[in-house]
């Protein structure tokens, strides 16, 4: 069992309360009490830096920063002065504002890949819109997706994973990552819309000459290439990984880490086709991206202010260091106890993820939550270990000594064989699944 007890009472009450009211017990699945053990899913209260408090009075250093939303720390005080201010004089209008067109500048100066811009609130408007301009601008209906983890909560992109129920049949295909004959073969099969991919990932890297073999698949078989900056946009550079890589897409998605946690995405591109969206167009027009809180002002001056931010402090060299040396810590302990086989910590050092596997060396859910849970106890909320520029050395120091603790845990569980007697309740399942089960929540409903 745990050797850090920690009290969990007040948030196991209020996450019975979320079922009852919110289905799944939260608004995102990749934040469900399913994703942890078993009564120790904190509800949390505050958060300033990359601490949190839960409403339990538990203190937890945190990575994942908000599904990376969240790049220069919770409260981070000049995105909140930024904020105050615009709000002061009004939140939403009936026509568009100077800050819409000062935004937009300073996103176009990051990305000058882009001629235009569009802002909206999620990924999956940004990401859908791209399709739809994909579409029309191309008069095909396949998508060509990357086998990478997610794209959207649209029909186009969930009808292609195990949680497909109550979507029609989708014209998407799948193509695998550095692959550039799967991607040809996708491509000369059928008239394709556009292909749609991260440009990397924190476990895959684009190998040699494998993204500009991309674009010219696309530029040869008629299709738009779309990039999914959502992660690498704030996180590998300001101007995503198209700056990075040095390949233009014809279209690109943002959003999580523009507003440092305030919600807003984009949809940017080529003049050619983002003005099918427009009023200067003789095509057809696309209803592309027309949302009411699209441009509201709350979260237009946070990404002004973030901008600054990445301008002036360099919070991308802050977070690249913090992983580092988390990384190469923890995966030295891991050797040293003799199973750095069995945990591993890997990625890009501002996108890192931990590896379990059990002891005939395979990916384990139950090793994966056995590890979590002990993190847990020792104050580290880390589904993964995803960096933010607030994370301090103390920080990093209390991150690898909890890791050092709960290695032994783990070493024990492989010596053992199994996770029996060690962890507390059935481990978490994966986020998009076709049943409930094996989490599956048995109790009625509160009254």
């Amino acid at each position: 069992m745990p050797s850090n007890e920690r009290n969990f009472a007040r948030s196991n009450a209020l996450q019975a309360r979320l079922h009852d009211l919110v289905p799944g017990g939260a608004h995102t699945y990749a934040r469900g009490a399913d994703q942890y053990p078993e009564a120790m899913a904190p509800v949390l209260l505050r958060g300033s830096g990359c601490r949190v408090w839960d409403c339990d009075g538990n203190e937890y250093v945190e990575y994942g920063m908000g599904l990376r939303s969240v790049t220069l720390g919770h409260g981070y005080r000049p995105v909140l002065e930024a904020v105050t201010a615009a709000i002061a004089d009004g939140v939403n209008f009936s026509r568009p504002t100077e800050l819409e067109l000062l935004a937009a500048e300073d996103f176009l100066s990051l990305v000058p890949g882009a001629d235009m811009v569009k802002f909206a609130k999620n990924g999956s408007d940004a990401t859908t819109a791209a399709v739809r301009l994909a579409r029309a601008a191309t008069g095909r209906v396949v998508v060509a997706v990357c086998d990478q983890p997610f794209f959207s909560v649209d029909d186009w992109f969930i009808g292609t994973t195990e949680m497909n129920s109550g979507i029609d049949d989708t014209a998407t295909v799948k193509f695998a990552y550095n692959d550039l004959g799967a991607l040809a073969e996708v491509l000369a099969a059928v008239p394709v819309a556009c292909v749609i991919m991260e440009a990397a990932t924190a476990l895959a890297e684009p190998e040699p000459g494998y993204l500009q073999g991309v674009r010219a698949l696309c530029d040869r078989y008629g299709a738009l290439l779309v990039f999914d900056e959502m992660i690498t946009g704030f996180r590998w550079s300001a101007g995503g990984a198209q700056q990075v890589y040095g390949v233009r897409p014809d279209l690109s998605c943002w959003g999580k880490a523009m507003g440092n946690g305030f919600p807003i995405s984009a949809l940017a591109g080529k003049r050619e086709f983002m003005e099918l969206g427009g009023l200067r167009t003789d095509r057809e027009r696309v209803f592309l991206l027309s949302t009411t809180h699209g441009a509201e002002s709350a979260s237009l001056a946070a990404f002004r202010a973030v901008v600054q931010a990445y301008a002036s402090t360099d919070p991308i060299g802050r977070m690249e260091r913090a992983g580092r040396r988390l990384a190469e810590a923890v995966n030295t302990i891991a050797a040293d106890l003799g199973i750095a086989d069995y945990l591993q910590v890997v990625g890009r050092p501002s996108c890192l993820v931990y590896l379990t596997r059990n002891p005939e060396g395979k990916p384990s859910q139950a090793f994966r939550t056995l590890f979590l849970q002990e993190l847990l106890t020792r104050g580290v909320l880390g589904q993964s270990f995803v960096t933010s520029a607030a994370h301090t050395d103390d920080d990093i120091d209390a991150t690898v000594q909890a890791c050092r603790e709960a290695a032994i845990v783990y070493r024990r569980a492989l010596e053992q064989g199994s996770v029996t007697g060690l962890l507390a309740g059935l481990p978490v399942a994966p986020a998009i699944r076709p049943t409930a089960a094996p989490r599956q929540i048995t109790t009625p409903p509160q009254t």
